[in-house]
Protein backbone atom coordinates (compact mmCIF):
# COMPACT_ATOMS: atom_id res chain seq x y z
CA UNK A 1 0.00 0.00 0.00
CA UNK A 2 3.00 2.75 0.89
CA UNK A 3 4.89 1.37 -2.79
CA UNK A 4 2.45 0.88 -4.85
CA UNK A 5 -0.49 2.55 -3.87
CA UNK A 6 1.49 5.70 -2.77
CA UNK A 7 -0.19 5.92 0.59
CA UNK A 8 1.15 8.40 2.98
CA UNK A 9 2.62 7.42 6.19
CA UNK A 10 -0.15 9.19 7.80
CA UNK A 11 -3.00 7.43 6.37
CA UNK A 12 -1.71 4.03 6.64
CA UNK A 13 -0.78 5.15 10.80
CA UNK A 14 -4.99 5.75 11.16
CA UNK A 15 -6.18 2.73 9.03
CA UNK A 16 -3.80 0.30 10.71
CA UNK A 17 -4.18 2.14 14.55
CA UNK A 18 -0.95 2.23 15.00
CA UNK A 19 1.70 5.13 15.05
CA UNK A 20 3.62 6.81 11.88
CA UNK A 21 6.52 6.14 13.69
CA UNK A 22 6.12 2.36 13.51
CA UNK A 23 4.56 2.73 10.08
CA UNK A 24 7.52 4.08 9.17
CA UNK A 25 9.79 1.66 11.03
CA UNK A 26 7.93 -1.46 9.05
CA UNK A 27 7.99 0.16 5.71
CA UNK A 28 12.20 1.05 6.58
CA UNK A 29 12.65 -2.56 7.49
CA UNK A 30 10.91 -4.40 4.47
CA UNK A 31 12.12 -2.02 2.21
CA UNK A 32 16.11 -2.99 3.20
CA UNK A 33 15.58 -6.50 3.55
CA UNK A 34 13.87 -7.35 0.12
CA UNK A 35 16.91 -5.04 -1.37
CA UNK A 36 19.45 -7.40 0.31
CA UNK A 37 17.48 -10.46 -0.06
CA UNK A 38 17.08 -9.34 -4.02
CA UNK A 39 19.80 -8.51 -4.34
CA UNK A 40 21.42 -11.91 -4.18
CA UNK A 41 18.92 -12.82 -7.66
CA UNK A 42 21.20 -12.28 -10.82
CA UNK A 43 19.38 -10.81 -13.42
CA UNK A 44 22.68 -9.94 -16.01
CA UNK A 45 22.02 -12.48 -18.55
CA UNK A 46 24.86 -13.48 -20.99
CA UNK A 47 25.49 -13.47 -24.02
CA UNK A 48 24.05 -16.87 -24.96
CA UNK A 49 21.23 -16.17 -23.13
CA UNK A 50 20.28 -12.79 -24.38
CA UNK A 51 20.31 -14.02 -28.18
CA UNK A 52 18.32 -17.29 -27.44
CA UNK A 53 15.52 -14.93 -26.34
CA UNK A 54 16.31 -11.92 -29.01
CA UNK A 55 12.48 -10.69 -30.21
CA UNK A 56 12.66 -10.53 -33.85
CA UNK A 57 12.73 -6.76 -34.27
CA UNK A 58 15.89 -7.21 -33.35
CA UNK A 59 17.13 -9.87 -35.26
CA UNK A 60 17.05 -8.10 -38.38
CA UNK A 61 18.57 -5.04 -37.31
CA UNK A 62 21.26 -5.28 -33.94
CA UNK A 63 21.27 -9.05 -33.00
CA UNK A 64 24.10 -8.25 -31.21
CA UNK A 65 22.49 -6.07 -29.03
CA UNK A 66 22.82 -6.81 -25.22
CA UNK A 67 21.40 -4.42 -23.00
CA UNK A 68 19.11 -0.77 -23.70
CA UNK A 69 20.40 1.90 -21.64
CA UNK A 70 18.41 4.93 -20.00
CA UNK A 71 18.76 7.32 -17.26
CA UNK A 72 15.64 8.49 -15.02
CA UNK A 73 15.04 10.96 -12.56
CA UNK A 74 12.94 10.92 -9.11
CA UNK A 75 12.30 14.61 -7.73
CA UNK A 76 13.69 15.27 -4.35
CA UNK A 77 13.03 17.90 -1.59
CA UNK A 78 15.37 20.86 -2.18
CA UNK A 79 18.33 20.93 -0.02
CA UNK A 80 18.88 24.07 2.05
CA UNK A 81 22.71 23.98 1.62
CA UNK A 82 23.22 25.69 -1.58
CA UNK A 83 26.06 23.54 -2.80
CA UNK A 84 23.55 20.58 -2.03
CA UNK A 85 21.45 22.04 -4.09
CA UNK A 86 23.68 23.01 -7.15
CA UNK A 87 24.56 19.14 -6.77
CA UNK A 88 21.14 17.92 -7.11
CA UNK A 89 19.48 20.55 -9.59
CA UNK A 90 18.40 18.71 -12.88
CA UNK A 91 18.53 21.20 -15.65
CA UNK A 92 16.18 18.32 -17.59
CA UNK A 93 13.61 19.20 -14.78
CA UNK A 94 13.86 21.80 -13.81
CA UNK A 95 14.64 20.79 -10.21
CA UNK A 96 16.33 19.42 -7.54
CA UNK A 97 16.73 15.10 -8.08
CA UNK A 98 18.05 12.04 -7.81
CA UNK A 99 19.27 10.16 -11.06
CA UNK A 100 19.17 6.49 -11.67
CA UNK A 101 21.16 4.31 -14.69
CA UNK A 102 18.57 1.68 -16.33
CA UNK A 103 18.99 -1.50 -18.21
CA UNK A 104 16.89 -3.81 -19.61
CA UNK A 105 17.47 -6.85 -22.42
CA UNK A 106 16.26 -6.66 -25.79
CA UNK A 107 13.19 -9.00 -24.68
CA UNK A 108 12.08 -5.79 -22.08
CA UNK A 109 13.45 -7.57 -18.86
CA UNK A 110 15.08 -5.41 -15.86
CA UNK A 111 18.69 -6.39 -15.98
CA UNK A 112 20.48 -3.61 -14.66
CA UNK A 113 19.44 -0.95 -12.11
CA UNK A 114 22.38 1.50 -10.71
CA UNK A 115 22.35 3.47 -7.59
CA UNK A 116 20.71 6.47 -7.35
CA UNK A 117 23.56 9.66 -8.10
CA UNK A 118 23.00 13.56 -7.69
CA UNK A 119 20.65 15.33 -10.55
CA UNK A 120 23.24 17.08 -11.95
CA UNK A 121 25.86 14.23 -13.26
CA UNK A 122 25.63 13.52 -17.06
CA UNK A 123 24.31 10.38 -18.64
CA UNK A 124 28.22 9.45 -19.46
CA UNK A 125 29.49 9.88 -16.04
CA UNK A 126 26.66 7.90 -14.42
CA UNK A 127 27.25 4.92 -16.85
CA UNK A 128 30.77 4.93 -15.68
CA UNK A 129 30.40 4.93 -12.03
CA UNK A 130 27.32 2.02 -12.19
CA UNK A 131 29.71 -0.48 -13.08
CA UNK A 132 27.75 -1.82 -15.85
CA UNK A 133 30.67 -1.21 -18.24
CA UNK A 134 32.26 -4.09 -16.13
CA UNK A 135 29.49 -6.94 -17.23
CA UNK A 136 29.76 -6.36 -20.55
CA UNK A 137 31.20 -9.37 -22.39
CA UNK A 138 33.17 -8.86 -25.95
CA UNK A 139 31.55 -8.49 -28.81
CA UNK A 140 28.18 -6.87 -27.21
CA UNK A 141 26.01 -3.75 -28.22
CA UNK A 142 25.11 -1.24 -26.04
CA UNK A 143 22.02 0.32 -27.59
CA UNK A 144 21.64 4.15 -25.88
CA UNK A 145 20.58 7.81 -26.85
CA UNK A 146 22.78 10.54 -27.95
CA UNK A 147 23.99 11.69 -24.22
CA UNK A 148 25.72 8.47 -23.59
CA UNK A 149 29.32 9.28 -25.15
CA UNK A 150 30.98 6.13 -23.73
CA UNK A 151 32.29 4.42 -27.01
CA UNK A 152 36.11 5.41 -26.11
CA UNK A 153 35.27 2.99 -22.86
CA UNK A 154 33.25 0.70 -24.27
CA UNK A 155 36.25 0.16 -27.07
CA UNK A 156 38.33 -0.78 -23.68
CA UNK A 157 35.72 -4.31 -23.16
CA UNK A 158 35.74 -4.39 -27.13
CA UNK A 159 32.10 -3.48 -27.06
CA UNK A 160 30.45 -1.43 -29.32
CA UNK A 161 27.91 1.86 -28.88
CA UNK A 162 24.79 2.05 -30.94
CA UNK A 163 23.21 5.40 -30.69
CA UNK A 164 20.91 8.04 -33.41
CA UNK A 165 23.89 9.54 -35.89
CA UNK A 166 24.72 13.54 -35.11
CA UNK A 167 24.22 15.92 -37.57
CA UNK A 168 27.05 17.42 -37.14
CA UNK A 169 28.54 14.22 -38.43
CA UNK A 170 26.27 14.14 -41.38
CA UNK A 171 28.01 14.93 -45.00
CA UNK A 172 24.73 15.62 -46.41
CA UNK A 173 23.51 19.10 -46.88
CA UNK A 174 20.26 20.84 -47.86
CA UNK A 175 19.34 23.23 -50.92
CA UNK A 176 20.32 26.53 -48.59
CA UNK A 177 23.38 24.92 -48.36
CA UNK A 178 22.86 23.49 -44.07
CA UNK A 179 23.81 20.12 -43.15
CA UNK A 180 21.01 17.63 -42.90
CA UNK A 181 20.74 14.13 -42.39
CA UNK A 182 21.15 11.05 -44.97
CA UNK A 183 17.95 9.20 -45.90
CA UNK A 184 20.26 6.13 -44.41
CA UNK A 185 20.95 8.00 -41.23
CA UNK A 186 17.01 8.99 -41.05
CA UNK A 187 16.37 5.45 -41.32
CA UNK A 188 18.97 4.33 -38.64
CA UNK A 189 17.73 7.31 -36.52
CA UNK A 190 13.99 6.19 -36.79
CA UNK A 191 15.16 2.73 -36.29
CA UNK A 192 17.05 2.81 -33.28
CA UNK A 193 14.19 5.03 -31.66
CA UNK A 194 11.26 2.08 -32.44
CA UNK A 195 13.91 -0.61 -30.15
CA UNK A 196 15.16 2.41 -27.45
CA UNK A 197 11.20 2.69 -26.60
CA UNK A 198 11.09 -0.69 -24.65
CA UNK A 199 13.54 0.95 -22.10
CA UNK A 200 10.92 3.87 -21.42
CA UNK A 201 8.40 1.70 -21.35
CA UNK A 202 10.05 -0.39 -18.54
CA UNK A 203 11.39 2.80 -16.78
CA UNK A 204 7.17 4.00 -16.85
CA UNK A 205 6.48 0.19 -15.44
CA UNK A 206 8.74 1.34 -12.25
CA UNK A 207 7.00 4.55 -12.22
CA UNK A 208 3.49 2.86 -11.55
CA UNK A 209 4.19 2.14 -8.08
CA UNK A 210 2.89 5.59 -7.25
CA UNK A 211 5.48 5.87 -4.21
CA UNK A 212 7.20 7.56 -6.81
CA UNK A 213 4.71 10.27 -7.68
CA UNK A 214 5.79 12.71 -5.11
CA UNK A 215 8.58 14.71 -4.42
CA UNK A 216 11.25 12.75 -2.02
CA UNK A 217 11.83 14.11 1.39
CA UNK A 218 15.19 14.14 1.94
CA UNK A 219 14.76 12.22 5.47
CA UNK A 220 14.61 9.10 2.90
CA UNK A 221 17.63 9.91 1.41
CA UNK A 222 19.45 6.55 2.88
CA UNK A 223 16.41 4.17 2.05
CA UNK A 224 14.60 5.67 -1.60
CA UNK A 225 17.99 3.63 -3.30
CA UNK A 226 16.65 0.47 -2.01
CA UNK A 227 13.03 1.00 -3.03
CA UNK A 228 13.59 2.04 -6.22
CA UNK A 229 15.82 -1.31 -6.92
CA UNK A 230 12.98 -3.36 -5.61
CA UNK A 231 10.67 -1.90 -7.43
CA UNK A 232 12.40 -2.25 -10.58
CA UNK A 233 13.22 -5.72 -9.29
CA UNK A 234 9.93 -6.62 -9.24
CA UNK A 235 8.66 -5.02 -12.48
CA UNK A 236 9.78 -8.46 -14.22
CA UNK A 237 7.38 -9.94 -12.07
CA UNK A 238 4.67 -8.00 -14.35
CA UNK A 239 5.31 -10.08 -17.59
CA UNK A 240 7.40 -9.24 -20.41
CA UNK A 241 7.38 -6.15 -22.52
CA UNK A 242 6.18 -8.11 -25.50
Amino acid sequence: MRVKQGFPIEDLAVRFKVSPSTVSRVFLTWANFLYFMLGQIPIWPTKVQVKANLPDCFKLTYPNTCVILDCTEIKVQTPSSKVLNSEFYSSYKSHTTYKGLVGISPNGSVTFVSSLFQGSVSDKEITRQSGILNLLEEGAEVMADKGFLIEDRLKKVNATLVIPPFLGKSKGCSVSGGKQFTAAEVSNTQEIARLRIHVQRAIRRVKEYHFFDRVQPLVLGGSVNQVWSVCCFLTNLKGPLF
